[in-house]
């Protein structure tokens, strides 16, 4: 009995000999400066499915950058000043630096840019209106001219290139930050002598309860939806057959939107790479605090083309596995 005692306590002795390493490793990094940055992510809606991959990235970057990431609970539509007060909370709360989805308006604008001489301040998604410059804040975004041209010119292969008489109805979550107004333009001015005609546009609220339900508005051929919640729900109407038999076609990053193309609801999805959004930006980030004289620039992200067809291809197989975790 002794003698297995004695082997329970060496047991016993070794676990906590290997915490107390642990421990000590875990002060030496934060003594040595390793473990003190902390970052925050301020996007709205900060849970919603069209997050997965973004939130995955940053999370990869973070161990990789050896970073504490905080991301902020946000609710579905923030308001500059609710935005303004989680990034000044979270800077109270010890965030060394921060990433923002920007909302719309110059109030946000005036306070990033005073706050980014106290903190770096990184942009995601879409970068703020009327800053161009290299002085303006850097922001990890896709290309949305491109993403609505190549959503036209998808389009336009799939009817041969002959849209005369075709009717579309566009469907977009806002038209007020510079990624919708350019999505929309880089779709406007690609079909804009094809014939066919823009019949309405809805921004917003798309539920039973709000003014712009999909299923009232008038029966069109084609329903273009230029962001993931719009093509989600365009995809739900479809299903549920009140698009009246338009076709649906969009810009999505959410397993939602997969599996609307996936069940053939949707006819054709481009999906920016929000993955690499999130790890870049954190990564940029992570090492404009380790490095003084590190200089952020702007990044654009590259984004894929989706049909049924080809949804389980390798490639296609990555960008899905990123949008599940």
């Amino acid at each position: 009995m002794k003698k297995k005692n004695s082997g329970k306590w060496f047991y016993i002795f070794e676990a906590v000999l290997a915490v107390m390493v642990v421990m000590l490793a875990l002060m030496m990094r934060r003594k040595n400066g390793e473990e003190l940055n902390r970052i925050a992510v301020v996007i709205q809606n900060s849970e919603d499915k069209q997050w997965a991959a973004f939130r995955y990235g940053l999370k990869m970057a973070a161990q990789d950058q050896g970073v504490e990431l905080v991301i902020a609970s946000t609710s579905q539509q923030l308001t500059q000043e609710e935005e303004i007060r989680t990034i000044y909370q979270e800077i109270a709360h010890g965030a060394n630096a921060v990433i923002v989805q920007p909302v719309p308006g110059t109030t946000i604008c005036k306070e990033l840019n005073k706050i980014r001489k106290k903190v770096p301040v990184v942009l995601v998604a879409t970068r703020m209106a009327g800053e161009q410059d290299d002085s303006a804040i850097p922001t990890v975004e896709p290309d949305h001219n491109a993403l609505g041209r190549t959503l036209a010119e998808e389009l336009l292969k799939d009817y041969s290139g002959n849209l005369k008489g075709k009717t579309i109805g566009m469907i977009m979550e806002n038209d007020r930050t510079e990624a919708m107004i350019e999505r929309k333009k880089g779709f406007v001015d690609t079909i804009s002598h094809t014939g066919a005609k823009v019949s309405w546009t809805i921004c917003g609220s798309f539920d039973e309860d709000g003014k712009n339900t999909l299923k009232d508005q008038p029966t069109v051929e084609l329903a273009v939806a230029l962001d993931d919640r719009s093509l989600t729900e365009a995809v739900e109407c479809a299903e549920a057959n009140n698009l009246h038999g338009a076709l649906v076609y969009g810009i999505g990053n959410s397993m939602e939107a997969v599996y609307g193309l996936d069940t053939g609801a949707a006819e054709c999805l481009i999906v920016p790479d929000m993955y690499h959004m999130g790890y870049q930006s954190l990564t940029m980030t992570a090492q404009s605090l380790k490095h003084y004289y590190y200089k952020m620039e702007h990044e654009t992200v590259s984004f894929a083309i989706m049909h049924r067809e080809d949804l389980f291809s390798e490639k296609n197989q990555e960008i899905i596995f990123t949008m599940s975790q």
